[in-house]
């Protein structure tokens, strides 16, 4: 716990957290510019979709996955080293993926990658919270991280449309050699080494469990979005949550690798509850909107990055405005007051249509990110805050754990949902003397459906693309109001819960 009047953090404080910005920037350009990059790979190796997949989804997989695991050994060895040698080593993978020479070895160097990238965001943000010791300080240091997160985010889809327009697709990959290499000479410069208090051994059965307990429900979650909930699906969530429950049943042994009593802490529970629902609403619905852009708009890839960037901006904005205002502002009323903003911009998107232009859904997507910018810094502060300097690494590997879960659950039931709705109304719309694979792939998704409207005569094929474009937007209005509903509620839950933590300058106040 973090005390009012901690010595307040210089200038070699502030130019070590300018040196955590580039981790979290690096680790977040990753899960955005392969996206695009895989069109140029397929044309120097072919793909099947299943490739493609893991080509995108092996690194996501295990940096999820290995969250725990990493925040964890920064504790015991230092987080510093940690730092360094996730850094060295997603700078290798970086070179080795550029230079792949088939699929299976591009997908091996992505996990890879993962791994390397799950030490990134647990070393940064518990060594930002170990540079600034001051709750201020502290707050706009985290603030500062996530924007970095955020920023990545937004300039991926812009930095690697340039550069494949410039380059070959490798050249996406290799921008992450000079930042390493940047991380590893100035990190022992302008960051001090931070540990635990030296425990035991590690658990390597739980660090087992841990992995094969997030992996396995991500991906059933992720199956479940693109085939329907089924034998697969089913089979993997339960296997994780059975996971699960024996990692949590092991952590009451000594030396555990998460430490339970850190969610006696209802500041910590609650925060890590609203990470998991925040970015629940925010990938569901961002799940859908990047499709509307490119299939109901008719933007390409690039433009439509261009046009989500404004969206990108909104959580930058809110995530480095929260540690100005929850200097006059109770935490709780600051969330919840976000939320709310967020549930407005979702009330925006349901008035969204096929021919009500851009300005609507842009206006309601950069509500919806701007609200819930101050909750990813206020909560991923109270996380990390919460916990005693000894699990700072095991707190900040769960406030990340939490928003990937989110991202998992929003994109498979909202993403299912959608497509319900979207199957409901097409089914049986599609013209007759179309090959039974093209109308089958229409009545499934949009995409299906854009592909078979080309292959039929003019009226006919309009008359499907109109169909498929309304089923989808109601599939997003649905989305909408299901998102909204879970928003207000932990609007609710969070302002009640968190009421009694005041800014620190106010009188009376409280530690968290």
């Amino acid at each position: 716990m973090t005390t009012i009047g901690a010595s307040r953090a210089g200038r070699r404080e502030w130019s070590g957290l300018a040196v955590l910005t580039l981790p979290t920037l690096l680790a977040s350009l990753e899960l955005t510019i392969p996206n695009l990059a895989l069109p140029s790979i397929s044309r120097d190796f072919p793909l099947t979709s299943a490739q493609s997949l893991w080509i995108v989804d092996s690194y996501g997989f295990l940096l999820a996955g290995s969250l725990i695991t990493m925040g964890t050994l920064g504790d015991r060895i230092g987080r510093r080293r940690l730092l360094m040698i996730g850094s060295a080593l997603f700078g290798v993978a970086s070179v080795l993926a550029a230079y792949s020479t088939d699929a299976e070895m591009l997908i091996a160097t992505r996990a890879l990658l993962g791994i390397a990238g799950a030490t990134l965001m647990p070393a940064s943000l518990s060594l930002a919270a170990s540079l600034f010791r001051d709750p201020r300080q502290r707050t706009v240091a985290i603030s500062i991280v996530i924007a970095g997160v955020a920023g990545g985010t937004a300039i991926g889809p812009l930095i690697g449309g340039w550069i494949l327009q410039h380059f070959w697709w490798g050249a996406v990959f290799l921008i992450a050699a000079p930042v390493t290499v940047l991380i590893l000479v100035l990190g022992p410069l302008l960051l001090p080494e931070h540990r635990g208090d030296g425990r035991g051994r590690m658990d390597v059965a739980s660090a087992v469990l841990s992995l094969a307990a997030v992996l396995a429900v991500i991906y059933g979650l992720k199956h479940a979005a693109g085939s329907g909930l089924d034998a697969v699906s089913i089979g993997f969530v339960v296997a994780g949550l059975l996971a699960g429950a024996w990692f949590v049943r092991r952590q009451r042994r000594d030396d555990p690798l998460i430490d339970l009593r850190l969610f006696r802490s209802a500041s910590f529970s609650v925060s890590l509850g609203t990470l998991l629902f925040g970015v629940f609403v925010l990938f569901g619905v961002n799940f859908f909107l990047a499709q509307y852009l490119q299939l109901v708009f008719g933007l390409s890839p690039l433009h439509a990055g261009l046009w989500t960037a404004p969206s990108a901006c909104g959580v930058i904005v809110g995530s480095t405005l929260a540690p100005l205002i929850v200097r006059r502002v109770r935490h709780g009323f600051v969330v919840g007051a976000g939320l709310l903003l967020s549930a407005a911009g979702l009330a925006v998107l349901t008035l969204v249509a096929p021919g009500s232009g851009l300005p609507l859904l842009v206006i309601g997507s950069v509500a919806v990110s701007l609200g819930l910018g101050p909750m990813l810094t206020v909560t991923t502060d109270l996380v990390v805050g919460s916990a005693p300097p000894e699990r700072a690494g095991e707190a900040s590997a769960l406030s990340e754990t939490a928003p990937e879960l989110g991202g998992a659950l929003g994109i498979a039931i909202l993403g299912s949902v959608g497509a319900a709705v979207y199957r409901g109304q097409v089914v049986g719309t599609v013209p007759a003397g179309l090959p039974e694979g093209t109308a089958r792939a229409a009545e499934e998704t949009l995409g299906g459906a854009v592909s078979a409207a080309e292959r039929a005569p003019g009226p006919v094929g309009d008359q499907l693309l109109s169909t498929a474009r309304a089923a989808f937007t109601d599939g997003l209005q649905l989305i909408s109001v299901i998102s909204i509903v879970v928003l207000v509620a932990t609007a609710v839950l969070v302002t009640v819960t968190l009421r009694h933590i005041r800014p620190p300058d106010e009188p009376g106040a409280v530690g968290r």
